[in-house]
């Protein structure tokens, strides 16, 4: 990632479709990349159709690369959970399936912690009317998703769903985190 003292970490959200969330998180200022994939299943190398039988355990997630220097782990989390609803089990929206299940893959013990403190301090201050249902987990395998995922927003925007669900969703980014954005939305 680049030069001098800088390293990078790694992510891993499930927040709903990862078209939407590739959107969101590739427009910050920090991330290096974001990959959608899936995470958290049993089954090896899955693709997009098993995926989308809830029957392999795997969320729908992005993985980014990202430099804690420029964005903390933090201020991740705090666009994670501004941007979906955390209190709505296996459903985003018009994505209903355990695999759009809300969910938050750590990949290590700072991460862990970081997490599970932002989801307890959600619930006690009340900031949703709901119980936060994302769960915090360690990242296991990680298997990118196909090809025609990539980059989908960039490559569809006139498609309905992305004017429905993406072009919404990178508005209130926007609004809500414009000190963070690299990519005007």
């Amino acid at each position: 990632m680049g030069e001098g003292n800088r390293h990078s970490e790694l992510a891993t959200f499930g927040m709903g479709c990862f078209w939407c969330a590739e959107a969101l998180f590739g427009r910050l200022r920090g991330v290096a990349t974001v990959r959608p994939g899936y995470c958290g299943g049993h089954v090896p190398q899955p693709t997009y159709q098993q995926v989308c039988t809830g029957d392999t355990g795997h969320v729908e997630v992005v993985q980014l690369e990202f430099d804690p220097e420029v964005i903390s782990y933090g201020v991740l989390l705090e666009i994670f959970f501004a941007m979906h609803d955390p209190t709505t089990p296996d459903r985003q929206g018009v994505d209903v399936g355990p695999q759009y299940r809300s969910a938050i893959f750590t990949h290590s013990a700072a991460q862990h912690a970081a997490a599970t403190e932002a989801v307890d301090a959600l619930q006690r201050g009340g900031t949703f009317r709901n119980p936060i249902v994302t769960t915090v987990e360690p990242a296991g395998e990680f298997y990118p998703a196909e090809a025609y995922h990539v980059d989908y927003y960039a490559h569809h925007r006139r498609d309905m769903y992305c004017r429905v669900a993406i072009a919404p969703m990178l508005d209130r980014l926007a609004e809500r985190f414009e000190a963070q954005l690299v990519v005007r939305c």
